[in-house]
């Protein structure tokens, strides 16, 4: 998905899974009525509708008490371990009894492999319409055809709570002065010439350690940590090869300091809740914040110039 939250991003994925099963399980699970009892008949028929299930990873039928009456029939052939298992209280048979005929369960972690998984039942019912037993349709996500486009972090503003024993305590506690707050008119300058000449696309400052977390274009996959000594001497730039302007980064160059002097008036705006990490993305825009009292943000870096100290401390504490 190209836009769209992540729950809208797993919600489409299931709806596609749900359009390419439920029809074959409804005539699936007619057959099984007419052989149903007959735990050899069932196998066979089992057997032969496996190559039509793509993806499937195991089928098998129960009773109508939710007892396994069948082995399971998997694409490397039967296993008679599950037969007569209780799967009644298994996370897939939840609200599947008395609301609805076929349901895809939510994923959940399988008991025998411990990976996660999809279960699809269908209710199979007589010619009276009883209700006589279950389909059942096993899938492990990895063997899931994967979805084309990759998920799109949105890039709204975002809060999130942190400890609550820290926030308890939060106005019994002050800020202290570290390195990295005596220097920070030096240390300053130094991060923003590596994000617009050294190829960093994401910085993020630990003021209450003073070190910082640096990712860079020619190596996503590793981060560098630099100490106090490091950030302090701006010849750390001679350490890092020299890398035009990433094109795919948002950030004007313009904006970088700004955004970097605004968490310095955040580390200093409060003596009980201040600013302990800020980073800056300048590929997806992204601030992240990370205060005393352990909340955390997330915003585009254009909105956070926008707010004020008023927006995060209240005009009172000003």
């Amino acid at each position: 998905m190209s836009s769209g939250n992540l729950k809208e991003t797993i919600s489409a994925q299931r709806e596609k899974l749900t359009a390419m099963l439920a029809e074959e399980m409804h005539t699936l699970a007619n057959r099984c009525a007419l052989l149903h009892g007959n735990r050899e008949a069932l196998g066979t028929l089992l057997t032969e509708a496996l190559p039509g299930f793509s993806f499937c990873k195991h089928l098998y039928v129960l009773d109508a008490e939710g007892i396994q009456i069948t082995d399971n029939i998997t694409q490397f052939g039967i296993d008679e371990s599950h037969f007569g298992r209780n799967r009644i209280d298994r996370p897939y048979m939840e609200g599947i009894i008395g609301i609805t005929d076929f349901k895809l369960s939510e994923a959940y972690i399988s008991r025998n492999k411990k990976r996660p998984s999809f279960t699809a039942i269908q209710v199979i019912r007589d010619e009276a319409g009883e209700r006589i037993g279950f389909l059942g349709a096993d899938f492990d996500l990895r063997e899931l055809p994967g979805i084309k486009e990759i998920y799109q972090e949105p890039d709204n503003w975002r809060q999130i709570k942190g400890d609550p024993a820290i926030r308890s305590a939060v106005f019994r506690q002050q800020r202290v002065d570290s390195d990295m707050d005596k220097h920070m008119d030096e240390i300053i300058p130094t991060i923003s010439e590596l994000m617009i000449e050294h190829g960093v696309f994401h910085g993020k400052l630990h003021f209450s350690s003073s070190r910082a977390t640096l990712w860079l274009i020619d190596d996503p996959f590793s981060y560098r940590i630099l100490n106090f000594d490091e950030l302090i001497d701006p010849g750390i730039c001679l350490a890092y090869p020299k890398h035009a302007y990433h094109e795919r980064a948002i950030v004007p160059p313009e904006k970088i300091i700004p955004v970097f002097e605004l968490f310095k008036t955040l580390r200093f705006a409060d003596e009980n809740v201040y600013l302990r990490a800020g980073s800056l993305n300048v590929v997806n825009g992204m601030v992240g914040l990370n205060f005393s009292c352990d909340g955390s943000h997330y915003m585009r870096f254009d909105e956070f110039l926008s707010k004020s100290t008023d927006f995060w401390f209240g005009a009172g504490n000003r």
